[in-house]
């Protein structure tokens, strides 16, 4: 059980400024996601209805999942061992932040009224009186979710966690993805466009910078 003492040890490394900066972070993210929410400039476009959305019904469970994001994300942070690997993680996150943020400025989106009676479902209907249905594309929440489960894959392997850990990392970010479309907070288009963004920012983070020498501390092995 060598990972699982190395996991306790990189989680106890500094864990409370871990969770007090994950807090602060995601508490300013929000602060400027719901600013642009509500004081679009340009007019809205709302994003169109695919066959894929057509067939993943409303499911009121998929709230949860969906919340769990959150929790999900501050993973990554307390598996750190070392304040260098904080740099890379911390310029992705943010460079993400500010494409999403730039794009909502530019071209607002809102996803389609639906036919959905949210008083029968309140913690949904609670969702969608805080997080109202536009921001929708690229989906923040998708884009995030695969930037954690790539970062995530990378720390436990470096210490030889379990292959079922990396099966449950894959899921638990295939089910955030799945709920952003079961919740009917987006459709299939801003979910694409979710894993596009997610994928090109974690590549250039953690790959393509590192390697050409201009940013460091990814601590990859192997």
């Amino acid at each position: 059980m060598n990972w699982l003492k190395q996991a306790t040890s990189r989680i106890k490394t500094h864990w409370l400024l871990k969770m007090l900066g994950t807090t602060g972070y995601i508490t300013f993210f929000m602060m400027g996601y719901f600013w642009l929410l509500k004081h679009t400039v340009f007019p809205v476009t709302v994003m169109p209805v695919t066959g894929l959305d057509r067939l993943i019904s409303f499911q009121a469970w998929s709230i949860v999942p969906y919340a769990s994001l959150w929790l999900y994300i501050s993973l990554v942070p307390l598996l750190f061992s070392q304040w260098r690997e904080l740099a890379p993680y911390l310029s992705a996150v943010t460079f993400l932040s500010l494409i999403g943020f730039a794009i909502f400025l530019i071209w607002p989106t809102v996803i389609p009224k639906l036919n959905v009676d949210w008083a029968q479902h309140p913690s949904v209907a609670f969702l969608k009186s805080v997080d109202a249905s536009g921001n929708a594309c690229p989906s923040l929440h998708v884009a995030f979710a695969v930037l954690t489960a790539i970062w995530l894959h990378r720390l436990l392997r470096q210490i030889s966690a379990p292959p079922i850990l990396q099966v449950l990392n894959a899921c638990w970010c295939i089910l955030i993805a799945y709920s952003t479309l079961a919740t009917k907070q987006h459709v299939a288009v801003d979910v694409v466009s979710g894993v596009a963004l997610g994928l090109c920012v974690t590549m250039l983070f953690m790959y393509i910078l590192p390697r050409l020498g201009i940013l460091r501390g990814t601590g990859e092995s192997g």
